[in-house]
């Protein structure tokens, strides 16, 4: 539920499963190594595979509502506060389909599963070599094992995992929210044609408006995951250790997407209308940092401004965390099954 990519993301969905399962290193024991030379590669790859598939199959099931978060997110920009309406899901849906058409739900999705893959591959390498580089501190080294020295390295090393990820893969990120902002007005003609687009009349830095934001989200969001899901599902395994684990995991993984999501949502529409300053030439916007952003929202929109489009991104947790575990359990499955000859 993070990447700070979507505040909600599939990819944290997967980590909780990973966690649970480990990856086989080449530093387990060799009682414990599998017969086929390959077969610990096999499972990283297959990992990455599931992830990168489940994350993207899942995207792509719920674009519409995340559609619909970027468009009133961005409602605000080049409009009076005041004369803003109150976001409204089934008015800007029935638009969408009148002016659009049906397959404009889907505006931006390409980006975002070609977005997936290279994602997922950088989150989960970088994961692994930050968590080696953190379990080499001494007093980390020691207290191998222990709580506290477990929690440190997943949250140190998840959070600067997520910031490598996101900074590598931003342009993509950028790009989607330009296609998916487009009403009647179109700048862009696909990812290729922005791409260029923005390079010509931006800079390769316009690539990375927005970025800031990102990046200061993605702590937190890992945080408030982490924490949230760990310990509802202590509490629910400590009161009714029968339940199925599926149940829990899909729960306890919702609830801790809306919390992210309810904590971070004002950094990410922050994020949003950064990447948009521009678009088409026009004038910028926001002329300040963030918390100057942030001043500017609320003293034009109120602090429901901070929260606007935050409805279609709750709407959203239950099915996206749902299908990335079920694909990803399904996939995990099918690439773990051995070869027949």
């Amino acid at each position: 539920m993070s990447g700070h990519a979507g505040v909600v993301d599939g990819s944290t969905a997967v980590k909780f499963l990973q966690k649970q399962q480990p990856v086989p290193t080449a530093a387990a024991s060799p009682s414990s190594q599998p017969r086929h030379p390959q077969s610990a590669e096999l499972g990283t790859v297959s990992q990455l595979l599931a992830g990168g598939i489940a994350g993207a199959f899942s995207k792509t099931c719920t674009a519409p509502l995340a559609r619909l978060t970027i468009l009133f997110q961005v409602q605000g920009m080049h409009s009076e506060g005041a004369l803003l309406s109150s976001p409204c899901i089934w008015n800007e849906a029935s638009r969408i389909v009148n002016e659009e058409g049906l397959r404009a739900f889907w505006k931006g999705n390409l980006v975002t599963i070609v977005h997936r893959l290279p994602y997922t591959a950088v989150n989960f390498y970088a994961y692994e070599q930050y968590k080696k580089l953190l379990k080499s501190i001494p007093s980390i080294e020691y207290n191998t094992g222990t709580a506290a020295a477990d929690a440190c390295v997943h949250f140190v090393g998840g959070g600067m995992a997520g910031i490598t990820a996101a900074t590598a893969t931003y342009p993509l990120d950028l790009i989607r929210t330009r296609l998916a902002a487009q009403r009647s007005t179109i700048y862009y003609n696909g990812m290729w044609h922005a791409l260029g687009t923005i390079c010509r009349d931006e800079g390769v830095f316009g690539l990375y408006k927005g970025l800031g934001a990102t990046l200061l989200g993605v702590g937190p969001s890992i945080a408030i995951s982490f924490s949230v899901y760990e310990t509802l599902r202590s509490y629910w395994k400590s009161h009714r250790p029968n339940d199925s684990t599926v149940m829990v995991s899909l729960t306890c993984g919702s609830l801790s997407g809306i919390a992210s999501s309810t904590a971070t949502f004002p950094l990410d529409l922050v994020r949003r209308r950064k990447q948009l300053e521009g678009v088409g030439g026009r004038a910028r916007v926001y002329n300040s940092g963030l918390l100057g952003t942030l001043g500017h929202i609320m003293r034009t929109e109120g602090l429901r401004g901070l929260y606007r489009g935050i409805l279609p991104e709750y709407y959203k947790v239950v099915p996206g965390v749902g299908i990335v575990f079920m694909t990803y359990e399904t996939l995990k499955k099918l690439l773990s099954k051995p070869p027949s000859y």
